[in-house]
């Protein structure tokens, strides 16, 4: 209900400006590096972004649910792995057993919400195998004309025991995408890892902006962007992609929730064991993903991965 939905949201944004710990230092060092030294503007436009997202989510569908963490896992009525499959079209197999199968599983978003760091996670558990780029082949018109054929092309070989895995994080915020994976699969499985909508916004920025910069590019300051007439812009892609609930709404149309997990963000990044424990339970795969395989990285300042006695990172971008 909009009423509850409302309250969930100012809690999650009332816990959020409480725990956050960023001495004033921190905050001056990282706002010098990014916005040239415009401490003070850059501060109240972070404020301001916050406030009127807050505002503007009346009817947020995106939020913790009220049940308990427990309640809330036990609502999915998950299917076994050979559902899953039996609408999956497939190449023809290879000797060795292999075979390229259209996704059973998309991570549809959402962009800089951690889409990269919850695949690799996902790829430590032998029964999932990952498209290693992002297709784009539901939200760009070119890529879709090349039909079915050409995207399971783009799949990579994997057992017949395995679950194929696409992500592209426009996905989600396309307004054609929902009903052309519906066309596809109206039983697959969709990932969807969200994270607070003000420091997605910032980390938005944050990528475009030194993107511009390292090709010696220049790029508005981010109070310039931030505001339109004296109001949120939210023509600005970076605003417009955390508005979560607006194009939550769009996949609900044709997905019910029991297709959708919604990952958490922040906790993946703080604690990724307990996220991936419910992923598997959500994509019915058995529990291989175990607490070895994460390492806190104190140089980096981040978790990263260990599968095999070998270690890796992530780009601290990601």
């Amino acid at each position: 209900q909009p009423g509850s939905q409302l309250h969930c949201l100012d809690k999650s944004l009332q816990a959020y400006l409480t725990n956050r710990d960023i001495s004033l230092d921190k905050t001056r060092q990282r706002s010098t590096i990014l916005f040239d030294g415009k401490i003070c503007i850059f501060i109240m436009a972070a404020l301001l972004v916050g406030v009127c997202l807050l505002c503007m989510q009346l009817h947020m569908i995106i939020c913790r649910p009220a049940l308990s963490e427990k309640n809330y896992m036990s609502t999915f009525p998950f299917v076994n792995d050979e559902e899953i499959r039996k609408t999956s079209f497939k190449n023809v197999s290879h000797p060795n057993g292999t075979s390229q199968y259209l996704p059973h599983i998309l991570i549809i978003g959402v962009r800089k919400g951690g889409t990269r760091a919850l695949l690799e996670m996902l790829s430590l558990h032998s029964h999932i195998s990952a498209a290693e780029s992002e297709i784009h082949f539901f939200d760009l018109e070119d890529q879709y004309k090349r039909g079915l054929e050409w995207y399971l092309d783009q799949m990579p070989f994997s057992y017949p025991h395995q679950l194929t895995v696409e992500k592209t994080p426009a996905y989600f915020t396309s307004d054609v995408v929902p009903e052309r994976v519906y066309n596809m699969n109206s039983t697959i499985r969709l990932l969807l890892i969200l994270r607070d909508p003000i420091e997605r916004v910032l980390s938005d920025y944050t990528q475009v902006f030194y993107n511009h910069k390292q090709k010696n590019k220049s790029y508005p300051a981010v109070e310039d962007l931030l505001l339109k007439n004296d109001e949120l812009n939210t023509d600005y892609k970076a605003i417009n992609r955390s508005l979560y609930h607006i194009f939550m709404e769009n996949w609900l149309k044709y997905f019910p929730l029991k297709n959708i997990y919604i990952v958490d963000g922040d906790r993946l990044i703080k604690d990724p064991f307990p996220e991936m424990q419910k992923v598997e339970r959500f994509l019915n795969l058995s529990p291989q993903i175990n607490v070895s395989n994460f390492y806190f990285n104190k140089t980096k300042g981040f978790y990263c991965l260990r599968d095999s006695g070998r270690d890796r990172c992530l780009h601290e971008s990601k």
